[in-house]
């Protein structure tokens, strides 16, 4: 595991930093709550740990024609 610090505004590049996988930023940090945006394309999968061990647990099939509404960071959450 990976562990590093980051501020406020500053990312994390996933994969090769010519082409990535993905980028990771913090957003913003208020008290013990920090908000991280995901910029991945939409074929990788993206999960917090209790849903992912939720779909484990289920044994089932995860329907993935269901895509889920991201709202812009801008708005708040």
């Amino acid at each position: 595991m990976l562990v590093i610090t980051r501020r406020e505004g500053e990312e994390v590049v996933i994969g090769d930093p010519a082409s990535p996988l993905g980028v990771i930023r913090i957003v913003s940090i208020k008290g013990d709550r920090v908000r991280v945006a995901f910029d991945f394309p939409r074929v990788v999968e993206v999960h917090r740990r209790e849903v992912a061990n939720q779909i484990l647990a289920s044994g089932t099939e995860v329907d993935r024609s269901v895509i889920g509404t991201i709202r812009p960071a801008s708005e708040g959450g």
